[in-house]
């Protein structure tokens, strides 16, 4: 069955694909596995190369290169989904790399699955030391989706490998200060560099615009920033700093 699964995701133009069970799933601050899916026992990890327009200077073409892997991932999954439905009786419950998320005000920031802890469960790779799943094929350069099932998978084999080379310069390129702690990464301080029109910009905006005069206001809605912020709304989150996926030399683009 897993080799008919991995042949099956393989052709569709996935990069890569792990298994795990839901025991080796360990993910400190997610929720339980049963959240998803009650009678789940595994979780087959999906992993999708970032374009090499991650590196482009011009920041609208690395987010459509994001955008656009995104929506791969999101048809590949649901076909993967089908697909186990449909030939092996399964009950799955994908979970993708974006909105829509639950948003819990004791948690903030933090996601109810964590791809990354699934990805190095199913054997696709080790963190770094900026806290990303480094791959042994793509480096940083990776995003993942993962498909919780009732199906009884064979895990991937982990090699247990230590793939980061430990330069630190994900740590000395952080414009936030983001990773000064190792083994943690402060959400709040990357979240301000990496997502500048998210909801406290927001709030900052209307709480200036209300404030001003008529004619302040007009300049306020014709503005960049505001576009920005209309953007961001409409798409959703929209990184503005890859510095610590770009900065890493293993799995670099050549």
């Amino acid at each position: 069955m897993e080799k008919r699964i991995k042949e099956y995701v393989l052709d569709l133009g996935v990069d890569d694909v792990g298994f795990a069970g839901v025991a080796d799933y360990k993910s400190p601050k997610s929720y339980e596995i049963t959240k998803f899916l009650p009678d789940a026992k595994s979780i087959l990890v999906l992993a999708f190369k970032v374009l090499s327009s991650c590196e482009s200077p011009s920041l609208s073409a690395a987010l459509n290169g994001y955008m656009d892997l995104g929506a791969f991932a999101r048809t590949s999954s649901y076909r993967i989904a089908r697909f186990l439905e449909s030939n092996f009786g399964a009950k799955v419950a994908n979970i993708p790399l974006s909105t829509p998320f639950e948003f819990h005000k004791d948690r903030r920031a933090i996601a109810d699955f964590s791809q990354r802890h699934a990805a190095v469960a199913a054997g696709l790779g080790s963190f770094g030391r900026h806290n990303l799943v480094i791959h042994p094929r793509f480096g940083t350069r990776v995003n993942f989706v993962s498909i919780v099932t009732n199906l009884e998978l064979e895990p991937t084999e982990k090699d247990g490998q230590d793939l980061c080379i430990h330069c630190n310069l994900c740590v000395e390129n952080c414009p936030g200060r983001a990773l000064d702690d190792e083994g943690r990464t402060d959400l709040m301080k990357c979240m301000k560099n990496s997502l500048p029109y998210g909801l406290g910009a927001d709030i900052a905006f209307w709480t200036q615009f209300t404030s001003s005069s008529p004619e302040e206001q007009k300049e306020l809605l014709v503005s960049e920033r505001y576009a920005r912020l209309r953007q961001a709304a409409h798409l959703g989150n929209q990184y503005q700093c890859f510095n610590c996926m770009k900065i890493c030399p293993v799995g670099q683009c050549k």
